[in-house]
């Protein structure tokens, strides 16, 4: 039990400093590095902190559609939210970045209309969303960041 403790210690510890770094080189050399994620395409998204007030920058897969930019708040399917997604619950005004392209968006959840549309196509660009879906005992949020400047 301890090593599986100590393991889960060290894993947690390894992500973290992998998407620090991963985060890093997206901002530095203009996504020219970061852009993907595993062959899977990757956004910044840069939140308000909902205790801290400080801005904090994560790594997602994303989906395009129009302007608007859809966020899975999957969160790897763990049985919580990620700590981006209850930013935006608390400080909707975000930053996307996706490639070399940056916008301020406001952030909302999607509606059932909305979930219904874009899970399909998520889940086709990266299939393992669907074991997520079934394995979390939460539903899994979507996101549509919506630019608020021209």
């Amino acid at each position: 039990m301890a090593d599986q403790v100590r393991n889960s210690s060290a894993l947690k510890h390894a992500l973290k400093y992998f998407t620090r770094a991963h985060v890093w080189l997206y901002q530095r050399t203009n996504s020219r590095v970061g852009a993907t994620l595993l062959r899977y395409p990757a956004a910044l998204i840069t939140t308000t902190g909902r205790k801290s007030g400080l801005r904090r920058t994560t790594a997602t897969l994303y989906l395009r559609d129009g302007d608007r930019v859809v966020l899975p708040a999957s969160f790897g399917g763990r049985d919580h939210d990620p700590a981006w997604y209850l930013n935006i619950e608390a400080h909707p005004e975000v930053e996307v970045q996706v490639r070399a392209e940056r916008w301020r968006m406001r952030a909302r959840d999607a509606t059932a209309a909305e979930r219904d549309r874009y899970w399909p196509a998520l889940t086709e660009m990266y299939p393992p969303y669907r074991d997520y879906r079934e394995a979390a005992h939460r539903p899994i949020p979507l996101v549509v960041c919506e630019r608020i400047d021209g």
